[in-house]
């Protein structure tokens, strides 16, 4: 029996997250002898994507009643169409609030924040994140079923081409409780939770106005920006950007805290960072005590330096 995975897309294009849960079905599945079939709604990019990380066989749904997102109307639409008893999501904001309703219509064990492929399929067991990413756990599921979300940026994506086909499925799904108060869109900027590496900052900058030496840093490294919640909540940086127990979690394999003390309400949103470099003028800031690299200083001057250094380095 195929193993399914969610492909989510963000107003029609695929995101990496979807392409790393379908990189984590294809593992299951081989481990398995078996297919990975992806089910994604109202896409506009093409299903060759898909086919590019393992997915064998693409479900296309298609349901206009589904163009605003809801995670019950969702979960309805994946449950009638997945009918294998594993079923793979990204980590994300959405697919986070779809995979537990599922959990409950279809009565599967959930298993979240997934960092490697299953220990063992017969009982499923993994291993995955806890205490907002201070520990590991090994999680087992006990149901006839198991849906997993599969952390971002922690088993990687990885190319395995398939032959794949399409099928395209017309639902008519129920939404009409869903009332859209806001919802994040995508921009043209690089998704924070899908960065690898990520620049941010803190009160330490001391005005918005300087801001332009963080973005400039960011560019150089190809990285995306983000910041405290101080610096959120005063109106400096859009909310979008707030990292930390309040805001998003996030593990890219680069982090870089400028200006930023590493109270803990911040570090659990950052503290699954494979590599993080800390740049403070206080050398008792806490967030030393958490970095791999740290560099006390005068940001004003280490940051223009620092961006020089690397352009030099790219030539």
């Amino acid at each position: 029996m195929a193993v399914f995975v969610y492909a989510e897309n963000i107003n029609g294009i695929y995101k990496k997250a979807a392409f790393e849960a379908v990189s984590y079905a294809k593992a299951i599945a081989d481990q398995l002898g078996e297919t990975v079939s992806a089910i994604t709604i109202n896409p506009t990019d093409s299903s060759d994507l898909l086919y590019k990380y393992g997915a064998n066989n693409v479900i296309n749904v298609k349901d206009e009643g589904l163009k605003n997102f809801s995670a019950k109307a969702y979960a309805q639409a994946v449950k009638e169409v997945a009918n294998g008893n594993i079923i793979v999501f990204p980590h994300t904001t959405d697919a986070s609030s779809v995979a537990p309703m599922l959990a409950v219509m279809k009565d599967f064990s959930l298993i979240t924040n997934v960092l490697e492929a299953p220990e063992s399929i017969s009982p499923f067991q993994v291993k995955r994140r806890a205490f907002s990413g201070k520990g590991f756990m090994h999680a087992k599921a006990d149901a006839q079923g198991v849906i997993v979300t599969v952390s971002q940026n922690a088993f990687g994506v990885k190319e395995n081409p398939v032959a794949g086909t399409e099928e395209v499925k017309d639902l008519s799904v129920a939404n009409e409780d869903t009332k859209v108060i806001s919802h994040e869109q995508s921009s043209g900027k690089l998704d924070l939770k899908e960065a690898e590496i990520v620049v941010s900052a803190g009160r330490g900058m001391k005005a918005p106005e300087n801001w332009g030496m963080v973005e400039e840093l960011a560019n150089v490294l190809g990285a995306a920006t983000a910041c405290s919640k101080p610096v959120s909540d005063i109106g400096w940086r859009p909310h979008s950007e707030h990292v930390g127990q309040t805001g998003k979690a996030i593990s890219p394999n680069l982090y870089i805290a400028i200006g930023i003390s590493g109270a803990i309400q911040h570090l659990a949103g950052v503290n699954s960072s494979k590599t993080i470099v800390v740049i403070n003028s206080d050398p008792e800031a806490p967030f030393f005590k958490s970095a791999d690299y740290g560099v006390v200083g005068d940001a004003f001057q280490i940051i223009p330096e620092l961006t020089q250094k690397i352009k030099a380095l790219k030539g």
